[in-house]
This record gives structure tokens, sequence and C-alpha cells, in this order.
């Protein structure tokens, strides 16, 4: 695991101030100049999601909110640190008041019940359906925090659901709400998976676009835990020899980070030499 008091082979990487502020609180609100959402950007961005979060006080329910999203976050990138997420998740329940961040605790609860799923801790699929139902009911349509909640309902219907139809449906709406609040972290997601269900069908044209256009606005945001994966799944659209470039090129930054994401260790592997 990356030791996140050091940080200058990546700032190498990324360079002195590729940092865009309009995606640091994760919610689809921009933080301008604020150097306490720069820094937890950029720790976050470099997978140090213990030392983001350490960064912030939960005494209001913004701040236990968004350190219970960075530790559920990194939850479903390292598969570890599960108490503590369910702690902070804990906390900003408690801390939410009006329906728009009880939507918002409820949301990351769901997320936290569909990443331990997906990762076979724990049979929580019911919990995320719920969970994310009851956020659906809370929070309005239009809302800046729908787009995000959207999201995750098509993470479900696609991958613990098995609903392609479902989820692309709901992709479209997190990639309209997003566009809408300008939120280009989540834009990448958007794009990301709605390739990868364009992928599965064949439609290898409007794959590879919407792959690119992930890989670029992370590359732009400075977003580099989620650059790997994102050139992984380019190089899935694309034929040789760029698709081994683009996996050479993940490869080096999934070591660069320690092996985070670990989900992605599968796809990375170097071919089996034949017998």
């Amino acid at each position: 695991m990356l030791r996140c008091g050091h940080h200058s082979k990546l700032d190498g990487v990324l360079g002195e101030d590729n940092v865009a502020d309009t995606a640091m609180s994760g919610y689809g609100t921009t933080a301008g100049d604020d150097p306490l959402q720069t820094a937890v950007w950029r720790l976050r961005s470099r997978a140090c999601w213990a030392d983001a979060a350490a960064l912030l006080e939960p005494v209001t329910a913004p701040a236990a909110l968004q350190r219970a999203s960075l530790l559920v976050e990194r939850c479903l990138y390292t598969e570890e640190g599960w108490e503590e997420a369910e702690d902070a998740l804990r906390t900003a329940e408690a801390l939410a008041h009006g329906d728009d961040e009880r939507g918002a605790a409820a949301c990351e609860r769901g997320h936290l019940a569909y990443t331990a799923t997906l990762h076979g801790v724990r049979d929580r699929a019911d919990e995320a359906r719920a969970a994310l139902g009851r956020a659906a009911a809370l929070i309005a349509p239009g809302a800046p925090r729908r787009a995000l909640l959207d999201f995750r309902r098509g993470l479900v219907a696609e991958n613990l659901t098995r609903s392609p139809q479902a989820a692309r449906a709901a992709y479209r709406r997190a990639h309209a709400g997003a566009t809408a609040h300008s939120d280009p972290l989540l834009l990448s997601f958007t794009w990301r998976h709605l390739a990868g269900l364009a992928l599965r069908e064949g439609e290898l044209a409007e794959a590879r676009h919407g792959f690119t256009e992930s890989l670029r606005i992370r590359e732009e945001l400075g977003y580099l835990v989620g650059t790997a994966p994102a050139l992984a799944s380019l190089a899935d659209a694309e034929a040789e020899p760029e698709a081994s470039r683009l996996r050479e090129e993940a490869r080096r930054l999934f070591r660069l980070l320690g092996g985070v994401p670990t989900w992605l260790s599968h796809q990375l592997a170097p071919p089996a030499a034949s017998a």
C-alpha cells in the first residue's frame, strides 16, 4: 500500500499543480480556492483516503458526510477499512438534518452496502437497494446530490441485479445531472460505465469514445487513483499495439499506488504463457 506521507513520485506524475477545483467535494459542488478542500482532494486523488479524512472534523453534517464518503471510497478501492467507514457513516447519519442531508447519508449507506456485496465481504444487496431507495425519496429530483444517487443506483442495477437496461437509464440520468451541475469527476464515471455497457454490446466506437472522455477528464483533474482503471478500460476497446501500450501505462500507475484499486489486479495480469 502507498505510504501517503511521501508523494515525490506522485508529484512527478501529476506535475506541480494539476488539480481541478471543480471535483473536490465528491457531491457535485465546487470548492473554489478553499485550502482545506484542495488538501483533501490532493490526498484523495493519490489514494490517501485516511489522511484526507483526518483533515475533516466531523462536527457538522457536511464535514461528517464528506469524511464518511472518503472512507467508503477507500473500502471500494482497497477492500480495507470497513469498521472505520461504518463508524464515520453512523456519525454522519446522527448529524444529518433535513431531507437533503439525510438523503446523502442514506446514499453513502447504500454505497457501502453495495461495496461490501461487490467485494464478497457480506451479501448486503437488499440493504443497498433499500438505502438508495430511501435516498431517492429524500433527495429532490434535480438537486445536486441526485446525480450521484442515480449513478449508484446504476451500479446496483448493473453489478448486483444484472439489469443492463436499468443501469443504462440510471447512468444517463446521472450523466445529465453531472452535466447540469458541472461535476466533471462524476462525468468521468458515467462516461466510463456507459462505455462499458456499449462494449459488452459490441458497440466499439461508442465504447472507445466514452472511455476516452473518462480518461481525459481524470487526467485533467489529476485523479491519479482513477486513471489506471480508465486506461485499462480504454485498452479493452482498442486494437493492438495501442491496447498493450495502454495496459502497460495502467500497470505502471497501479504499481505506483501500491496495488490500488485492488480489483484491477486481475484485469492487468499479464497473459499466461502458452503451454
